[in-house]
């Protein structure tokens, strides 16, 4: 084996090894959890963030929310967005701000007013702090890194080792769910999102960092696999997560890294030379009957459930009425409170004590576009316009648009289904600002 592929091996063993100690130590996954930090701020400082290290150490941070949030080792429920922020504040130190990252100064300005209404419009009794924080963090954390990653060059070397950073706690997530529910059977007796499954947290959530993990391994396939045994490697880690990802019988994460590696494929086939569309047309192959194999062992597995899962039946196999799980009328709600308050909303956090006031549902939003338009006003539409124009600015002007499609692609998929409650999307909208290069010109080019 070559050293390449024993330190990937290595790097892979260890963070399985966490996964298990999490599962049969639960305290350690406390200890995992502040080191993480510890770490991170020693990494970026030590290296004065020469090569992007406040990246590679924040996506860390961002692949292992998940599982620490599951397992109780964050000592904070937000705190991995707060971790984002602190690694890129401190990269921000050593590297200075983007060039052209002005739109999103003016981004966090306008949260500023709806954040200030809040203070007075929500209910005596509620955790104002907490209330304001839960919505607002997700945006603030997109901001802020976007101003540390717009238009910034990086190579793609650099790239895959932020996406490997984030990957690997994947892994810890994914040994962990192994073992919390060894036998599927017992546990899968229905079509809806499965808490079981999910290792008793957030099906939607775990869903999500799932289907992300699947777009990192399967991108290594494509990109980053230099011998056949990181090949065979990369491929046994996408089927495993892209598995255990269906398994929590949520399918907005799942579809949405489907989706990804779709346009990763696709883009990378139309810009390939005849030959490179002959290689790529196995590994097409290669990948449609890896992912059917991987369908139908879900479904045996599953007995069936996971098919009527996705054809929006139940266990009965008769179809759904709702295709989203109720999460329409939360939409449709938030759209009525922005006709009734168009300018700045009706405030962070306020919008749930509304929603309960007015049809009796006491649920956080799962949309962040209209939670935008229903907390912000014609604020928060300028905001998302602003979210929206900049990566199709930056589309016209870079040459490798590979990542600034997926990234997007994941933004804007995820925070329709999950918000934005993770710091995923916040932070892999982010990424997909930076200027990618195939490699940087020597100084004699």
């Amino acid at each position: 084996m070559k050293k390449e592929d024993q330190i990937y091996f290595y790097l892979i063993l260890f963070h399985a090894i966490i996964g298990t100690l999490g599962y049969l130590l639960p305290f350690t996954t406390k200890i995992y959890g502040y080191s993480i930090f510890i770490f991170g701020i020693y990494y970026i400082v030590k290296s004065q963030n020469k090569n992007n290290e406040a990246l590679i150490a924040a996506a860390y941070v961002v692949g292992s929310e998940v599982f620490l949030r599951m397992t109780g080792g964050n000592p904070l429920y937000e705190i991995s967005k707060y971790g984002v922020m602190t690694f890129i504040v401190i990269g921000m130190f050593f590297s200075g701000f983007s060039k052209g990252s002005v739109p999103y100064w003016f981004f966090l300005l306008l949260l500023v007013p709806s954040i200030i209404i809040s203070t007075t419009s929500l209910n005596f009794d509620t955790n104002i702090r907490k209330a304001i924080a839960f919505n607002i963090s997700g945006p603030v954390c997109l901001a802020l890194t976007s101003l540390y990653t717009c238009r910034r060059r990086i190579t793609l070397d650099e790239m895959n080792k932020i996406l490997l950073s984030m990957g690997l706690p994947i892994i810890t997530c994914v040994v962990y769910l192994t073992l919390y529910t060894p036998m599927l059977q017992d546990v899968i007796t229905s079509t809806e999102s499965n808490f079981q499954t999910s290792g008793g947290f957030g099906p939607n959530q775990v869903a999500t960092i799932l289907g992300l993990g699947a777009f990192i391994f399967f991108s290594r396939l494509m990109l980053e696999s230099k011998t056949n045994f990181q090949i065979v490697v990369n491929l046994i880690l996408a089927l495993t997560i892209t598995y255990r990802g269906m398994l929590t019988f949520s399918r907005g994460g799942v579809i949405t890294g489907f989706a990804m590696i779709v346009v990763l494929v696709g883009y990378l086939y139309f810009k390939s030379n005849h030959v490179g569309k002959i290689k790529m047309n196995y590994i097409i192959l290669l990948l449609a009957l890896s992912m059917l194999a991987t369908w139908t062992y879900t479904s045996f597995q599953t007995g069936g459930l996971i098919d009527k899962r996705y054809s929006n039946q139940d266990a009965a196999g008769r179809v759904k009425k709702s295709q989203f799980t109720g999460r329409e009328q939360v939409a449709e709600n938030e759209i009525s409170m922005f006709l009734e308050n168009p300018i700045f909303g009706v405030g962070v956090g306020k919008g749930r004590e509304a929603r309960e006031e007015e049809i009796g549902i006491k649920v956080a939003s799962h949309n962040e576009l209209t939670r935008m338009l229903a907390e912000h006003g014609t604020l928060g539409i300028i905001g998302l316009s602003i979210l929206f124009i900049m990566p199709l600015i930056l589309y016209f002007e870079n040459k490798f648009t590979l990542f600034l499609i997926c990234f997007t692609l994941f933004w804007f998929l995820t925070m329709n289904h999950a918000a934005m409650r993770m710091a995923a999307p916040a932070f892999v909208y982010a990424l997909s600002l930076l200027n990618v290069h195939l490699r940087f010109p020597t100084k004699t080019e």
